[in-house]
């Protein structure tokens, strides 16, 4: 997974433009959490050789436990997620 670990879920600039959207506070913080998840399951589409509408609840919940392995067993470089 090291091959994604430069992945930026949401820019600083895209930050920027949602706060300059006329929006309130909870509109900004969806819009900024639609983003980042539509670019994590493009990831994890790739990473499951499926496109996203293919996904299904299970493989994304299979690629959140192995990314949590990854991270405990080798560091979090070594995840995707960063945190």
């Amino acid at each position: 997974m090291t091959e994604d670990s430069s992945i930026q879920f949401l820019t600083q600039e895209e930050s920027a433009e949602v706060d300059k959207a006329l929006l309130s506070s909870p509109e900004k913080f969806l819009t900024r959490l639609t983003i980042s998840s539509l670019r994590l399951l493009k990831t994890i589409a790739q990473q499951e050789g499926v496109t996203v509408e293919e996904l299904t609840p299970e493989q994304i919940i299979a690629w959140f436990e192995n990314d949590g392995k990854i991270r405990r067993e080798q560091g979090i470089e070594a995840a995707t997620l960063k945190w």
